[in-house]
């Protein structure tokens, strides 16, 4: 397993960081963004902590363990320039796991002679993770198949208490972090002292929406620095199917910039929301 969780922690469920900073703000515990690492909030991190992790493995479905927490000191390495993962490599992505949630099921399975990782998400939520450094200016394709078994017909990535999706890629990007909000910065604060990974400066996901139109960019509600891009739906692809997109204009349309360097790539089946049951398959995914 090879990627931090740091990037794509708090990316859906920061509900309890959340709490701690606007906890910090309305009570004036911190003034101003230079002072995010006062005793009180580093205090309220160790307390997530605490809570999130005691510290033990993680027990994967194939039987394997890895740390709770990747060690700050000892991350690795990330992939860079043009790259491809076959569905074998994908399941040896880091398994990220949310605070409070069932994980979702990653296995690999063979169908008509051809590798897929299967996702089965059964009112869970997690992801697959991987760390990389990769220029978009000149490596801005990327090239995904996934295939849909039991799709969320409710689920909407646009509402909070339905924003479940069958499937969705997701990248990170490097950025200008002196232009965060100050909720935004503590954010990255507390992303870093629980992991030793700052927020990542943007994320643009791919997603599945049966409520959704082609094209529909969507903010996360609960930071700015999420926005997802509906690139399927049952009117395009009732089964999902083959994508192929831009990285570059689709990070433009959706934060009107230029982005930074490609940092990180995930995958993710989730239903918690929904409560539902979703399942899913991945292909082969490719940058170049």
């Amino acid at each position: 397993m090879t990627a931090h969780p740091g990037i794509f922690l708090c990316l859906f469920e920061a509900s309890v960081l959340f709490f701690i900073v606007n906890l910090c703000i309305f009570t004036n515990m911190w003034p101003s963004t230079q002072t995010l690492t006062s005793g009180v909030l580093i205090t309220a991190a160790l307390l997530v902590l605490g809570a999130c992790s005691s510290g033990s493995p993680l027990t994967r479905h194939d039987g394997s363990t890895a740390p709770a927490m990747a060690n700050p000191t000892d991350l690795p390495q990330p992939i860079q320039g043009a790259s491809s993962w076959r569905p074998e490599q994908t399941a040896q992505w880091r398994e990220v796991r949310l605070p409070g949630k069932v994980p979702t099921e990653y296995r690999l399975v063979s169908l008509g002679g051809q590798s897929w990782l299967r996702a089965d998400a059964r009112r869970s939520a997690s992801l697959l993770s991987q760390v990389v450094d990769i220029d978009v200016r000149h490596h801005g394709r990327i090239r995904f198949d996934w295939r849909i078994e039991l799709a969320l017909h409710d689920a909407d990535v646009a509402l909070r208490d339905k924003e479940d999706s069958p499937v969705r890629l997701m990248l990170a990007f490097d950025g200008d972090r002196s232009e965060f909000s100050t909720r935004d910065a503590a954010m990255s604060e507390l992303t870093q002292l629980m992991t030793g990974e700052p927020l990542p400066y943007a994320t643009l996901m791919y997603v599945w929406c049966a409520k959704r139109e082609i094209g529909t960019v969507v903010h996360n509600p609960r930071t700015d620095r999420i926005r997802k891009i509906v690139v399927a739906n049952p009117r395009s692809a009732p089964n999902g199917g083959l994508v192929e997109r831009d990285i570059v204009a689709d990070y433009q349309q959706a934060y009107g910039r230029s982005p930074g360097r490609l940092i990180g790539i995930a995958i993710m089946s989730d239903s918690d929301n929904t409560k539902g049951s979703a399942r899913a398959l991945y292909g082969p995914i490719e940058i170049w």
